[in-house]
């Protein structure tokens, strides 16, 4: 094992000690983020008015593969959609 390789090795083990603690914060972000990006992108359909419609209108068939996941975390049991049911 050359110096490169220990110093490469030394440099991961730093990123992990100083990210750990954080992980868990920062992927609970991201998934409060992810949320807010799906309600605006649905909100048309589930009857908020959305001023940005004609921009998000195009990413609906992009996301009709996360919607699933997206309603049960919001809680809803059911999908709030009447012409798309993925349950």
């Amino acid at each position: 094992m050359d110096w490169h390789e220990k110093w490469q090795a030394f440099a991961e083990g730093l990123q992990e000690f100083y990210h750990a603690p954080y992980r868990q914060t920062l992927t609970r972000a991201y998934r409060d983020e992810q949320d807010l990006f799906m309600l605006m992108i649905f909100a048309e359909s589930l009857g908020i008015p959305n001023p940005m419609t004609f921009y998000t209108l195009e990413l609906q068939p992009l996301l009709l593969e996360e919607f699933h996941d997206w309603h049960l975390r919001m809680g809803m049991p059911h999908s709030p959609l009447d012409r798309f049911g993925c349950c």
